[in-house]
């Protein structure tokens, strides 16, 4: 009985180890049968093993192709089947991706971040009237929260219209009108009151939900 033991370290490495040894010696077996008619009705019966370990999906067709798919990669590509959808070739996945060009912004403010040259390009392409004025004024009051929650405790509201000034590329002018943005104490009061309700939530959910227990 000893000398029929099998190791791990002496069999065959699994191609996909989340299917298993089983799984492996199901399509192995499959690859061995000379009869295609045979081979495409295991192939059947594995496929429905497979996605009895998703029973959630084993019926969305998505990810029934991924099923057959994986078939084909745990039998090293040498079972000879009909599948339903396009069989993959080992070069198709051996294939490096091309490259995924991510969006390099490097803006000169970075602590207002992107969404707010967002804002400030939508309000740049509106009418002139109230309802832009009012968006221009609040994208201003944001800088101006954003500027305090990474700089000083305190900025004035001429800078962040010439902040806005330089973004908007001269389209949004504040720097000589007669408006007032948020007092500072204002916006850094709001953030401490957040700051302090969160921490206390957080201290309210943690265990003997914050009583003393004597």
């Amino acid at each position: 009985m000893i000398d029929n033991l099998e190791y791990n370290t002496e069999r065959p490495k699994l191609i996909i180890p989340e299917y298993g040894r089983h799984i492996q010696k199901m399509v192995d077996y499959a690859i061995s049968l000379e009869d295609r008619e045979e081979r495409n009705k295991i192939a059947k019966s594995i496929i429905a093993v497979m996605g009895n370990l998703n029973p959630h999906l084993r019926d969305v067709p998505d990810f029934q192709h991924k099923l057959w798919d994986q078939l084909f990669i745990i039998s090293d590509f040498k079972l000879e089947v009909d599948s339903p959808y396009p069989v993959p070739s080992e070069e198709e996945l051996s294939e490096r991706p091309e490259h995924l060009g991510y969006p390099q912004n490097h803006p000169k403010y970075r602590f207002y971040g992107n969404n707010i040259k967002r804002m400030i390009d939508v309000a740049i392409g509106w009418e002139e009237g109230d309802m832009k004025d009012g968006l221009v004024l609040t994208i201003a009051n944001h800088m101006k929260k954003c500027f305090l929650n990474w700089n000083k405790d305190t900025v004035e509201d001429d800078v962040i219209f010439q902040h806005l000034f330089e973004l908007s590329d001269g389209k949004l002018n504040l720097k000589n009108s007669d408006e007032d943005l948020s007092a500072s104490s204002e916006l850094l009061k709001n953030k401490k009151r957040y700051s302090s309700s969160n921490g206390k939530k957080g201290k309210k959910g943690g265990r003997g939900g914050g009583r003393k227990r004597y």
